[in-house]
């Protein structure tokens, strides 16, 4: 890695914490980190940090209040959550609050490691580009995150924008959820977690780009196959 990517590592449990420092400082990144939320927050708001590890269960602030927060402030800050919830509603909550990536402990060091470069390689590839991407009756400045030409901006999260070109560069068919994680996340091995992770993302976006969410008429489900994004009504 020639330029080292820094890291902050916000995670409460000593043994881990010191464990993933001395792993992510081994694979040649810079390693900030925090052991509270208080903390962790005060770091993710007045520092830059290339990607954030964030642990749910923290002492002061949790972990999706935090996310929230730097969302607010920073749509394209790269955040992947640990934590030893696995519940479907905790996945939910952590990826409908704008995180990259969710990982339940207990996870395997090398499968942490692939998945915080997939996200850095995504983030890089993004702030690369410099383009509009036209969706259904919208306008999006992929460089900015938001919808063009309207009095209120819709906002977008890198990872949707991902998706959305992804989708439009094979409107012709439908894309497999597992391509998506494949492509769009990285992975090479789709888990149910995960599916369910593309799933949570394709609802988002429909909240954003649909008229009626419920009724799609451009992002749409085709059974046993994937989701196809249409750009126009009529295709």
């Amino acid at each position: 890695m020639t330029n080292k990517a820094k890291l902050l590592i916000v995670e409460d449990e000593q043994a881990i914490l010191q464990g993933l420092m001395d792993v992510f400082v081994f694979h040649g990144y810079q390693v900030d980190s925090a052991m509270n939320g208080k903390i962790g927050l005060e770091k993710a708001l007045s520092q830059n940090y290339d990607l954030i590890l964030l642990d749910v269960m923290l002492p002061f602030i949790d972990g999706f209040s935090i996310c929230n927060q730097i969302r607010e402030k920073d749509l394209q800050q790269p955040i992947i959550m640990l934590t030893a919830k696995s519940s479907e509603q905790d996945i939910i909550t952590g990826l409908t609050l704008g995180a990259d990536d969710y990982i339940s402990k207990p996870f395997s060091v090398r499968e942490l490691v692939l998945r915080v470069e997939s996200v850095l390689k995504r983030s890089q590839q993004q702030m690369e580009q410099n383009a509009v991407l036209s969706i259904a009756n919208m306008r999006i400045d992929t460089a900015n995150l938001q919808q063009l030409d309207c009095k209120i901006a819709q906002q977008f999260t890198r990872r949707e924008i991902e998706i959305l070109h992804y989708l439009q560069q094979h409107d012709q068919r439908p894309v497999p959820r597992e391509e998506l994680l494949e492509k769009v996340w990285g992975y090479r091995q789709a888990e149910n977690i995960e599916t369910r992770t593309v799933d949570i993302h394709i609802a988002k976006l429909r909240r954003k780009i649909e008229a009626d969410p419920k009724q799609p008429k451009f992002l749409l489900t085709i059974r046993g196959e994937g989701y196809r994004l249409l750009s126009d009504a009529s295709d």
